[in-house]
């Protein structure tokens, strides 16, 4: 399998992490593209650089690059992941403005009709987000609100991240062990 991975100027970087782990640990392909204020959130939040953030990827591309191979649909991909993904790009997506690799890369998934997961950082959600998030909906897209379950009961950040991070490897049809499946109530 090979996939996109968009990491954007949204809170929640450590989820992008999460994810390239995850998916480097199942033998994944994953292509990263990091806009700009990704950069910035990767380095505030988690202390992580593009060098490091390299050793997450098999490939790194940049994002002014609209040359690079993520930008045609001729590139065999399964799908892409923008986590987190900004309302900025929400939007873009959305409305099919690609003035970036990674905002070509999604438009490009959603055209040739492989799989594409949101994850959304904003809170609390104007009509705006709502109307883009619907739309992108009806393209298709599953928009995934990084919002944990609790009825694990989470003893650590980590075991949040690797619940969201199961929720979008469930999208993908990724068998995974990162958090413990709802088995109905305890008597």
């Amino acid at each position: 399998m090979r996939l996109v991975v968009g990491i954007t100027g949204g809170s929640g970087a450590v989820y992008a992490l999460g994810l390239l782990q995850a998916l480097g640990e199942l033998g994944v392909r994953r292509e990263v593209v990091v806009s700009r204020a990704g950069e910035l959130v990767l380095a505030h939040e988690c202390g992580t650089d593009l060098a490091e953030l390299a050793g997450y990827a098999d490939v790194l591309h940049d994002n002014a690059d609209i040359a690079a191979s993520v930008a045609s649909g001729s590139h065999k991909t399964d799908g892409m992941v923008i986590v987190p993904c900004s309302m900025k790009t929400l939007a873009a997506v959305a409305h099919g403005y690609s003035e970036s690799l990674l905002t070509r890369a999604a438009d490009v998934t959603i055209k040739e009709r492989r799989r594409l997961v949101v994850v959304p950082r904003e809170t609390p959600l104007s009509p705006l987000h709502l109307e883009n998030m619907l739309k992108l909906s009806r393209l298709g897209a599953v928009v995934l609100p990084p919002s944990p379950a609790f009825y694990q009961r989470p003893e650590s950040l980590a075991d949040v991240v690797k619940f969201v991070v199961g929720k979008i490897l469930d999208q993908l049809g990724l068998e995974h062990a990162l958090c413990r499946r709802w088995e109905g109530a305890e008597p």
